[in-house]
């Protein structure tokens, strides 16, 4: 692709990026919650599975699943996109899902999990995976009083990052942007007693490697620094979608990770057993993980096909 010249990029193509985004997100919030998530696993599953960027799932998948059948690889591939359609559709009518109560649309294990870590006194720290709708996860910690930090890749469309939190006014804790800055104010929240929400899935580069799925994948460290250094509890939590608009939140106890003197076996250890945690749920419903990640080295995927 050219490239574009920053002032280009600026004044006409993130205008022009803001339009469409508002545009599909008024289009969703105008729909009813169960209209807008199935039309918007229809369009993704319909769409989705032909684009190119399709391709990486299907390498991911016979990388994961070696020997796997070419349906079964196309099955997955269609029920993420469907899943990835519903998320998308439904992120405008955050402020509707009710995870507690009689109308919940929610079926939570593990919520006492929740109390716990709230009324302890100490900072802690929630790792998940990009999987069902994994903004549930948040609202389920703010409808229980907690909380809940988390870091994301700020958009560097002005005007898409305002749509982005807006969506996101219903969850309480703050956003934190990747970078030093945000590192500087996660370490200030932390040092307070904050809770902090890590997705531990995506590849880090200048990471860990640490096996998934059987095989190396560089992973991000920072939860077992963090939760070493201040010595907090830690907790896996995870959504999968049961139909349409309707979802489990899985919250497992809290955990605190041994500390044997050995830090860097330690932290090699901390996140052998987050990854094989994560692994373990993807297992169950792989049609409902991000499979479009660039989880191991490509060129190591390549070698192989």
């Amino acid at each position: 692709m050219a490239h574009v010249p920053p002032p280009l990029k600026k004044y006409l193509l993130h205008p022009v990026q803001a339009v469409v985004a508002v545009s599909v997100y008024m289009f969703f919030r105008v729909l009813p919650l169960d209209w807008a998530s199935g039309v918007g696993g229809f369009l993704a599953r319909t769409i989705g599975p032909r684009l190119r960027i399709s391709n990486r799932a299907r390498r991911n998948l016979r990388a994961a699943y070696p020997g796997i059948a070419d349906a079964e690889v196309e099955r997955i591939v269609y029920g993420m996109w469907d899943n990835l359609g519903r998320l998308a559709a439904e992120f405008p009518h955050l402020y509707e899902i009710q995870v507690y109560g009689d109308n919940s649309r929610v079926i939570v294990t593990g919520a006492e999990h929740v109390d716990t870590l709230r009324d302890d006194g100490e900072p802690g720290i929630f790792y998940s995976a990009h999987m069902g709708n994994w903004e549930v996860m948040s609202l389920g910690a703010t409808q229980r009083g907690l909380p809940v930090d988390r870091v994301y890749r700020e958009a560097n469309n002005r005007m898409v990052e305002w749509l982005y939190r807006h969506g996101r006014a219903a969850v309480e804790g703050a956003q934190i942007p990747k970078g030093p800055q945000g590192v500087r104010q996660l370490l200030e929240a932390f040092r307070k007693g904050s809770h902090l929400g890590i997705m531990i899935d995506q590849k880090m580069n200048d990471g860990v490697a640490v096996p998934f799925f059987g095989r190396p994948a560089m992973t991000a460290p920072a939860l077992a620094e963090l939760a070493m250094r201040y010595d907090c509890p830690v907790v896996g939590v995870w959504v999968t979608r049961r139909k349409g608009a309707y979802f489990n939140l899985h919250i497992l106890p809290p955990i605190r990770f041994e500390k044997t003197g050995d830090h860097k076996a330690d932290v090699q250890a901390a996140l052998e057993f987050v990854n094989a945690e994560v692994e373990r749920w993807i297992r169950d419903t792989p049609d409902q993980w991000l499979w479009l990640h660039n989880r191991w080295p490509s060129d190591q995927i390549q070698n192989e096909e």
